[in-house]
């Protein structure tokens, strides 16, 4: 197995019958900081099948980190004396707290009596629950940023970590808007959240001759109309200039509220 993949953990278990009946295994991943503590129960025989038999156990898995872990895989391996493997069971851990435990029951599959365990996970293990929230700008369209990080166009269904967010939004002609966002640990998947941008960003002139122009009035008297349009400066007799709407130049942030997800229908 490569460790690129994943971290791996020995364990020596004692063959035949002791294999069900010695005192519980404890183990601890990674090596290095260990995070996740699994002390392993007694394995019970409940069937043989064309040679196969088929185990089951109680494995107790606590959270040693101040991290919640969403969502954990771990893969038992059973190999015999000669290193060979003859055994696999997967364990699933979901929603597990900083500091708590958890009991779950293992299936553990084996052509023989393991003489070592072999215990893998993903290097992913520890990474910070995440819950699925739409983001929906009025109007659509509008460039998303999260936590400075570009996450898409809106609207869009973004995977939020626990915790506190900045959300900015960019739309051409709009001005561009920003709001604070937190999200709880007991947040429900399937909600979305409604940010209405501001007006338009540009100031808006309006030609004699029908065309329209926008951009940054920087200056204007009895005769002239300077005007920044696609960074270029233009001046424009004020003549020709039949309507100016200026823009406020001030952002206002605006809190986002989560809209929660439709209860699910009784059954």
């Amino acid at each position: 197995m490569k460790r690129s993949l994943s971290w791996v953990l020995f364990a020596s278990v004692f063959v035949g019958a002791s294999f069900a009946k010695d005192a519980p295994l404890t183990l601890q991943w990674p090596q290095d900081k260990p995070a996740i503590k699994l002390t392993f129960g007694k394995f019970q025989q409940i069937s043989r099948l064309a040679g196969q038999n088929t185990y089951v156990c109680d494995v107790l898995v606590e959270n040693l980190t101040d991290k919640p872990v969403s969502r954990a895989t771990f893969t038992i391996y059973g190999n015999d004396k000669n290193n060979v493997r003859i055994g696999d069971g997967q364990l699933f851990v979901n929603d597990l707290n900083p500091q708590q435990q958890a009991k779950v029951r293992l299936q553990f599959n084996s052509v023989g009596i393991p003489a070592t365990l072999m215990i893998s996970a993903r290097k992913d293990v520890l990474a910070p629950k995440t819950i699925p929230l739409r983001v929906i700008s009025v109007p659509p369209g509008a460039k998303l940023r999260v936590d400075g990080q570009d996450a898409g166009v809106t609207p869009l269904m973004v995977r939020f970590a626990v915790g506190d967010h900045t959300l900015d939004f960019t739309k051409e002609g709009y001005a561009p808007g920003n709001t604070p966002l937190e999200v709880t640990p007991d947040e429900l998947p399937g909600g979305s959240i409604t940010i209405e941008l501001g007006g338009l960003s540009r100031d808006t002139l309006e030609l004699r001759d029908g065309t329209v122009l926008l951009g940054d009035v920087l200056s204007m008297s009895m005769t002239s109309v300077v005007v920044a349009v696609d960074g270029k400066e233009r001046t424009l007799d004020r003549n020709q200039v039949k309507r100016m709407i200026l823009v406020e130049r001030q952002v206002v942030q605006q809190p986002a509220t989560i809209q929660p997800a439709a209860a699910p229908p009784k059954q």
